[in-house]
């Protein structure tokens, strides 16, 4: 749950710093008082986009730091990132500049904006005033769908998109036919002229040397018998070979009498060796070197044939068979790509591997739809909806699209007796709120096997999971998902006994996760666990916000203001109100 929320220069809060316990926390306070600012905030540690208008004027930088328990499903998370888990919690830090620049922190390690959110899908769910908005579009509909069956839907887009390009490469090259045709027969022909040349990696490189050895064969020879002359002893003159062991004898024979001679004859000793060396090999290129004319004349007209092609193809001759490999591979390409057959194949079989991804999607769709149906409409009962009914249409498409072959459309009947039309039809503006707020406590009450440490999960899926291994499961059987619910004013349009019951739904609710919420109902924050109440005030010719608990009187006297203000009549009003909430709370708890 979220421990702790710090900021610092945020629009129009300066410092604030607030504790947060268990079960239902409301904020309330005027219009325009900053509520909504808190959620901001936290969107924002939580990797939200922000930019400089987040500072409050004349500072330099906004700060939010946000510390929760750390859910057993992001440890593994946090482990792996590098992110030391600090005394069971996790802190989030993040600051934006007047400049816009944003920097972010977890438990003390810069962290991206993407590790953010990643994070903050462990800890907190929000759910908008305008929450009800998205009900009526299909798309937003069949992710919630997906999220509850636990389709996979990066496998779906993968092979959506792998469809998508077989197609498009299919098509372009029944656009392209005739002129891949006749660049296919352009590119054989290239290929096929100098392929006769058949250019070796480094085939030029080593002709060039052995033409120039062969070429130069006879002053290579004379110059190895000079050197072999200068080294060995002949009738002329004694070699360096000779002269240099009696140099080393002579030194041998005194160097007892003084130590450094003997170096000198040590260095002598080491030449000796080497150039007995050089006289071997030398001796050894002369066995094996000879002039041959028929060899050179060989490269000349290899190395011609070299010179001829590279003209021709406006290369040099190095470059002849990385160029001979390309035009391979494009001749490759563009036959593939003219088997318009082959092509027609691939799409096909791409094709029957989105369809059955689809299917498998559908089916999954199918069998949570129900269920999902079945629990809005129990909590729709409890809302102000009364004999009114759910339904979750999963229906074909008339073409496949990326999220599969289904689209899914939300009904309701507002009483008994009607029938269930599509949604954005016939519901009101309240309705829509409570549908929302009904879909949002049944798709995130916490499992039961979460106790267990089973990953988190939806209800629906345990349902599902307990009846295909023939258990019973009450639909109002819990689930998990992340243990902190946040709810922005998605009492809106709400009143009456209506409000009572979203305060108890939401009292309910915080039993078994953190739960928080704005409201301007005071039937709603009648129900809380805990009471925070925002203000305005003007310092030094500055509006700032401060949030401050509200207990005792003075949570009273705030009820009595949603009410309708602080009469004698409205703080009676409100007792009575926070009274009832408490033995409601009690009694629940003995329950």
């Amino acid at each position: 749950m979220l421990r702790r929320l710090a900021l610092r220069d945020v629009v129009i809060v300066a410092e604030l710093e607030l504790d947060f316990a268990a079960g239902f926390t409301v904020f309330t306070g005027e219009t325009g008082a900053g509520k909504s600012i808190l959620i901001d905030a936290l969107q924002f540690a939580l990797g939200q986009r922000a930019d400089a208008s987040l500072v409050r004027e004349g500072a330099a930088r906004a700060e939010v730091c946000a510390e929760f328990d750390t859910p057993s499903s992001l440890r593994p998370w946090l482990e792996e990132g590098g992110f030391a888990e600090q005394d069971g919690s996790v802190l989030l830090r993040r600051t934006v500049d007047s400049q816009g620049k944003s920097r972010a922190w977890i438990n003390g390690s810069p962290a991206t904006m993407s590790q953010l959110r990643e994070t903050a899908e462990h800890l907190v769910d929000i759910h908008g005033q305008h929450a009800w908005q998205s009900l009526t579009r299909p798309a937003a509909v069949r992710a919630l769908l997906d999220n509850l069956a636990g389709t996979d839907l990066q496998a779906l887009a993968t092979s959506w998109q792998a469809w998508r390009n077989a197609l498009v490469v299919l098509d372009n090259a029944r656009q392209k036919r005739d002129t891949a045709q006749q660049e296919q027969e352009r590119l054989a022909w290239q290929v096929a002229e100098l392929g006769k040349l058949q250019p070796g990696a480094d085939e030029w490189e080593q002709i060039n040397a052995e033409h120039q050895r062969l070429a130069h064969s006879q002053a290579l020879l004379d110059g190895v018998h000079v050197a072999l002359q200068a080294l060995s002893e002949d009738e002329a003159q004694v070699g360096a070979v000779v002269q240099t062991a009696r140099a080393v004898a002579a030194l041998e024979a005194v160097a007892s009498f003084d130590a450094e001679l003997g170096a000198v004859a040590d260095v002598l000793r080491t030449a000796l060796a080497q150039i007995e060396d050089a006289n071997q090999s030398l001796n050894s290129y002369l066995r094996h070197q000879e002039p041959d004319p028929q060899r050179l004349a060989e490269l000349d007209g290899r190395i011609g044939q070299w010179v001829s092609a590279a003209r021709r193809c406006r290369r040099s001759p190095a470059e002849l068979p990385a160029l001979l490999a390309q035009w391979r591979d494009e001749l490759q390409s563009l036959e593939q790509a003219s088997d318009l057959a082959a092509l027609e194949r691939a799409a096909n079989a791409a094709e029957q591997v989105f369809l059955a991804q689809a299917t498998t999607a559908s089916a999954l769709r199918k069998k949570v739809a129900p269920k999902l149906a079945a629990e809005v409409t129990q909590a729709m009962q409890h809302l102000g909806m009364a004999g009114g009914a759910f339904e979750v249409a999963v229906m074909p498409l008339d073409s496949p699209q990326s999220g599969g072959i289904d689209t899914v459309e939300l009904r309701v009947a507002g009483h008994a007796g009607s029938t269930p039309r599509p949604l954005a039809k016939v519901a009101s503006g309240g309705e829509l709120s409570r549908l929302a707020l009904a879909i949002a406590v049944v798709t995130a009450r916490p499992l039961a096997a979460a106790a267990t440490g089973a990953p988190g999960r939806k209800r629906v899926q345990t349902v599902l999971a307990a009846e295909e291994a023939g258990a019973t499961s009450s639909p109002t059987a819990e689930h998990a998902a992340v243990p902190t619910l946040i709810f922005d004013e998605i009492d809106a349009g709400v009143g009456g006994t209506v409000a009572d019951s979203v305060g108890k739904v939401m009292k309910e609710l915080g039993r078994s996760a953190q739960v928080m919420a704005v409201t301007h109902l005071a039937q709603v924050a009648a129900c809380a666990d805990q009471h925070f109440v925002v203000s305005k005030t003007l310092q030094n010719k500055q509006t700032l916000s401060a949030v401050s608990p509200a207990e005792g009187e003075r949570r009273v006297a705030e009820v009595a203001r949603m009410l309708g203000g602080e009469t004698l009549s409205g703080m009676a009003h409100a007792q009575t109100l926070l009274g009832s909430a408490a033995q409601q709370s009690t009694a629940g708890a003995r329950t």
